[in-house]
């Protein structure tokens, strides 16, 4: 064989090669961009949010409706902050994912409560926006349920957003050590947000130094939650393998959050 041969050879391997990678880089590219600019899965790992929310939803949060920030890079990059481009402020009721204030590589799922500008205060279990209590109506007895696959009954109620956003939340005892907290005014460019668990959840009634969430800077939002994709009841993982397929909750597959 010639060397001019070899040669040849040698360069169409190469262009193959280079030409497979191309495509692949340009795959990731879009994967990339897609997670980046318009919706990206998360999961729930945590009960905080229930009976909105339960663990081992797989949701799927789209991060156009409040513009863009370096929360909004699929992995977290300790880049300084600039503010976001494209900005819009949540409305109260939007259940959102944001990167927690403490740790920016974690994510967190809680619920709009309080605006920039509101005054929120909790009164024996009860929010007041802005002097004005909350609707709340009873709906029964509920489930809570634990990463164990364990649960403890909680009471429902419905609670109504000025606005008019319903939404259910559980209360699983009558006096909460969170069930009471004095008003606070939201700062600006910040938010206030609770956990529809109102007893088992971290959240602006909580400090950062505490292992809450504090007032909440727009600029760690990551999107607003519009749907569940998918749902697997993690308590079948002390069963048999062959029964895990048993935990999948279909009724919960491509449905709405509100």
């Amino acid at each position: 064989m010639s060397t001019e041969t070899t040669t040849e050879a040698a360069g169409s391997t190469a262009r193959r090669w280079g030409g497979q990678l191309a495509q692949i880089a340009a795959i990731v590219g879009i994967v990339f961009l897609g997670k980046g600019a318009l919706a990206e899965p998360f999961y729930v790992p945590s009960a905080s949010m229930e009976p909105t929310l339960l663990i081992g939803d797989a949701l799927l949060a789209s991060k156009f409706p409040y513009g863009y920030s370096t929360a909004s890079l699929p992995i977290h990059v300790a880049f300084p902050e600039t503010g976001r481009v494209f900005a819009s402020t949540p409305k109260r009721g939007d259940v959102v994912v944001f990167r927690w204030p403490g740790d920016r590589s974690q994510v967190w799922v809680k619920r709009v409560i309080g605006l920039p500008g509101d005054r929120v205060e909790m009164r024996g279990g009860q929010v007041w926006l802005n002097g004005v209590a909350t609707a709340i109506t009873s709906d029964g007895i509920g489930a809570a349920e634990d990463d164990s696959g364990g649960s403890e009954p909680a009471h429902r109620y419905v609670e109504t957003l000025p606005g008019g956003v319903a939404h259910p939340i559980f209360k699983l005892r009558a006096n909460g050590r969170l069930d009471n907290a004095p008003e606070v005014t939201v700062p600006p460019d910040h938010l206030f947000v609770m956990g529809d668990n109102r007893d088992n959840s971290a959240d602006s009634r909580v400090p950062v130094r505490q292992g809450g969430v504090g007032m909440l800077p727009m600029d760690n939002l990551v999107g607003r939650v519009d749907a569940i994709v998918g749902s697997w009841d993690l308590g079948v993982r002390s069963q048999p393998v062959t029964n895990w397929i048993s935990g999948l909750r279909f009724a919960r597959f491509f449905t709405g959050v509100h």
